[in-house]
């Protein structure tokens, strides 16, 4: 199901059926081919998606970036997150639809949330050999649990094993780059219930102060958290949240330029002009005229 966000789609899982399981695997060449023109427009989905390549496919377009897709690619994409696929319809693969209600507030979920879909980084990942044989072990057993999905603790099954098949990708992943996977430290699960928290409002113009009040820290030990782990200050992080929101609907939305910052939270729509300014170098006006060029040139 699919609703019109002033010109750019946004699609939905179940919607208007919340009693159904709010999960689904499809293959990627039949789901793609029934999707025609539709999927290589920019849009947007209110679930998470796990786009799996089989095979080398041409490119795969994630807000602002093209990523070249190669034998074994894993791309994650964030709800809300802009993406298109690429003309060709010609791809094998695995799509996994799932909601935030599978998501829990458990350290490692919010870990694997704020990682694996993550807005401010590489959504991209090349898995190798032995962890496809993996993956499609917990896609085989994810898709027994589907036909019994009426069944009691079908839903439970299916999150443990999504959540073991996320584990498993990220420690590749992080055996790779040579980085701990472990929490160190209990700054280290504050920093990601931070991000938690920005996500669910940037839109509400709340402080640094409001977002450690929250957490029940002090502004000071936020600032230490996020510098310790990104080296940004928490304003940094709100900033760039918001400008990310901005970039996309001036993009790809034809919303006025007002109408966005009230979407963003600001009352004044100068203000926000300013702001943007401020931040990109240029007005919201010209950075749409800058995309619109840049996008006939392509």
């Amino acid at each position: 199901m699919r609703h019109s966000k002033e010109n750019m789609e946004q699609y939905h899982l179940h919607k208007a059926n919340p009693e159904k399981l709010q999960f689904e695997v499809y293959d990627l060449n039949t789901y793609r081919k029934s999707s025609g023109d539709k999927a290589s427009v920019p849009h947007s989905h209110s679930y998470y998606q796990i786009i799996w390549f089989f095979e080398g496919a041409g490119t795969h377009t994630v807000d602002f970036e093209q990523f070249e897709i190669k034998e074994r690619t894993v791309l994650f994409i964030n709800k809300d997150q802009v993406h298109a696929f690429d003309e060709n319809l010609e791809i094998n693969g695995l799509l996994i639809h799932f909601n935030e209600g599978f998501f829990m507030h458990s350290d490692i979920d919010i870990f694997l949330k704020y990682n694996l879909f993550n807005s401010y980084k590489s959504p991209c990942y090349f898995i190798d050999k032995n962890i496809s044989i993996l993956g499609f072990s917990y896609v085989d057993l994810i898709r027994t649990e589907l036909v019994k999905r009426d069944q009691f603790g079908t839903e439970d099954v299916i999150r443990y094993l999504l959540k073991s098949f996320l584990i498993n990708l990220e420690r590749v992943n992080r055996k790779d780059t040579e980085k701990n996977i472990e929490f160190t430290s209990q700054y280290e699960f504050q920093f990601y219930k931070f991000k938690d928290l920005l996500e669910e409002n940037y839109r509400r113009n709340i402080s640094v102060k409001g977002f450690a009040d929250a957490l029940n820290i002090s502004s000071k030990t936020l600032s230490t958290i996020t510098k310790r782990f990104v080296n940004k200050s928490p304003k940094q992080l709100i900033t760039e949240r918001i400008v990310l929101e901005a970039k996309r609907l001036i993009r790809y939305s034809s919303l006025q330029i007002s109408e966005i910052a009230f979407q963003l939270g600001f009352d004044d729509a100068s203000y926000f002009v300013k702001y943007f300014r401020r931040q990109v170098g240029i007005s919201p006006t010209e950075y749409r005229e800058k995309v619109k060029i840049k996008k006939a040139t392509h």
